[in-house]
């Protein structure tokens, strides 16, 4: 992929003018005066890191389960990974770095303990009553569970960090109305009727270059993982061509190197050819496009920010490698299905005593809610807990408590 270097922002300082404006922004919510020393989106992003949500991050399982090891990424690694790549994005084609870095740093506020297993568990349990979208979760805390400020639930972020914390995987409804990847979940269509985040449009660039940034970080950190634990081998490696390739690069290079920093040099190639790629998919679809502003991205009937066609392959053939090898081993599934009957049985537990959830601030007036308001309140609080924090309640209310080892 041609990259046009001339273009890039580097060290410009310099904002595109299809970059979101931190000057302009729709606003917030709950209105509030502006800050004399950071834009709107430096606040979004400070008030993210300085979050319950955030800090429990460090206890949720990425893919292997905190016991497993000290050095594999936890959710919290995870978004801090994404985050540096969604601003090195962000530099390069002259974007707002802060609203790139925010969105990041909040895209996976909703998810559960024990990855997406504990989602899978849970949306089970909830499928009565709505069932669970982590990303409906992380709006509900960044707009509703986050209790920290005397003028308003949430955190009260702008109307373009809650776009992209909703739409950076593209638009949730067509444009007649109907769910673009399936129904949309209710608390997302719940909030847009009183905070309109026009779920028929893509979202700005921003958010589009935190969402490639996602699967770039997992693609990467999960191999190393992945290589870390012995579920993967360089062997298995050589069955994805790219991955292939740069093995031969990196062994033509350094033909004894130990094998830590043999795979190092493996990933940060990786990570630094597929934002290169990204780059020049988004020059050559912007240089198309030839937006005026920031709302003709959103106009847009495309995605700019994105892999080649070439990429966008081996993207597959790394995820079909990752589930094979990885997400679907024997003993990942045995761990999975410990972890999904931990959710299950606390799920049944507090539906069928409230009381139990002590720390929960709504749990004096969840005995008199209707069922489906209980069970929300139950996911909220299942949602918001760490693995450690699962498991030793689970242990503290039933003989048995599955092994996740």
């Amino acid at each position: 992929m041609t990259i046009d270097k001339s273009a890039l922002g580097f060290g410009t300082g310099e904002r595109a003018i299809y970059a979101t404006d931190p000057w302009s922004t729709r606003g917030r919510l709950f209105p509030e005066g502006s800050s004399p020393t950071r834009s709107d989106f430096q606040r979004d992003r400070d008030r993210i890191v300085h979050t319950t949500a955030f800090r429990r991050l460090k206890h949720k399982t990425q893919v292997f389960i905190g016991p497993d090891g000290d050095h594999y990424r936890t959710r919290l690694t995870h978004t801090i990974e994404v985050a540096q790549i969604a601003r090195a994005l962000a530099r390069a084609l002259k974007l707002d770095e802060d609203l790139a870095e925010g969105v990041a740093l909040v895209h996976d506020f909703g998810h559960t303990p024990f990855g997406h297993t504990g989602e899978d568990a849970l949306h089970e349990v909830l499928e009565p009553f709505g069932g669970f979208d982590h990303n409906a979760q992380s709006l509900r805390i960044v707009t509703k569970l986050e209790r920290r400020y005397a003028d308003f639930d949430g955190l009260n972020l702008t109307w373009e960090t809650l776009e992209g914390l909703v739409k950076h995987n593209g638009p949730l409804l067509t444009k007649t109305g109907e769910g673009a990847r399936g129904p949309v979940p209710q608390p997302i269509l719940d909030y847009c009727e009183i905070h309109d985040l026009e779920l028929a449009s893509y979202a700005g660039l921003e958010a589009q270059v935190a969402a490639i940034a996602d699967d770039i970080a997992y693609n990467t950190h999960d191999i190393d993982d992945g290589l870390r634990s012995g579920y993967l081998s360089f062997d298995m490696l050589e069955g994805v061509p790219f991955l292939a390739g740069l093995m031969k690069e990196v062994r033509d290079r350094y033909p004894h190197l130990d094998p830590d920093r043999f795979t190092h040099e493996i990933m940060r190639r990786q990570i630094t050819r597929m934002v290169e790629d990204v780059i020049g998919v988004a020059q050559e679809r912007l240089a198309h496009l030839k937006p005026r502003n920031a709302a003709d991205i959103r106009g847009a009937d495309h995605t700019i920010a994105t892999f080649s066609e070439e990429m966008a392959e081996t993207d597959r053939q790394i995820k079909a490698l990752l589930f094979s090898r990885i997400y679907r081993h024997p003993d990942i599934m045995r761990i999975r299905a410990g972890a999904a009957q931990i959710v299950t049985d606390l799920f049944q537990a507090y539906m069928a005593d409230p009381a139990l959830m002590k720390s929960h601030y709504w749990v004096n007036h969840i005995a008199g809610l209707s069922e489906p308001a209980k069970a929300r309140h139950v996911g909220d609080f299942l949602a918001g807990m760490t693995d450690t924090y699962a498991v030793r309640t689970h242990s503290e209310l039933f003989d048995q408590t599955p092994d996740l080892r």
